[in-house]
């Protein structure tokens, strides 16, 4: 009997920045679009499937497409509405800014400083995708 194995890489082509604040996700979400000039706004939340006794949970999502660069923008809580967490080892940060298609690392910067300068965010940070256990969850 022969034996297949399958291999599979998952796509972590973007960039990741953890946002630590109390506020509300559509707050956060004013602010981000004030101090960066994106226009991020509501969509449908995300859904993914957690271990019991969670189960389906939905996660507050925000996002603002750039027909120009080609560049996806996405605000998401990392609090499930039905509990739970998107990146349990991530339990300190409150939301993460996903960005497809970004190059300039000097635009990066400047956007993350600003971010991190809104007087009701405590850090806003990048992290390496490939690092986060629970790195699937970001893939949709």
């Amino acid at each position: 009997m022969n034996k297949v194995t399958l291999k599979y890489e998952l796509d972590l082509d973007f960039v990741l920045i953890a946002i630590t604040s109390s506020l509300k996700d559509y707050r956060l979400c004013y602010f981000v679009n004030k101090v960066t000039g994106l226009k991020l706004h509501k969509v449908e939340d995300y859904e993914i499937w957690m271990p019991a006794p969670i189960g389906r949970t939905h996660f507050s999502r925000y996002a603002d497409f750039s027909t120009t660069t080609d560049t996806e923008y996405y605000l998401l809580a990392n609090k499930g509405i039905d509990g739970g967490f998107l990146i349990p080892e991530m339990r300190h940060s409150d939301f993460f800014l996903l960005i497809r298609n970004f190059i300039d690392e000097e635009d990066l910067t400047t956007m993350q400083e600003r971010i991190a300068d809104i007087p009701e965010v405590v850090v806003a940070s990048e992290i390496s995708p490939q690092k986060l256990k629970s790195k699937e969850n970001l893939i949709f």
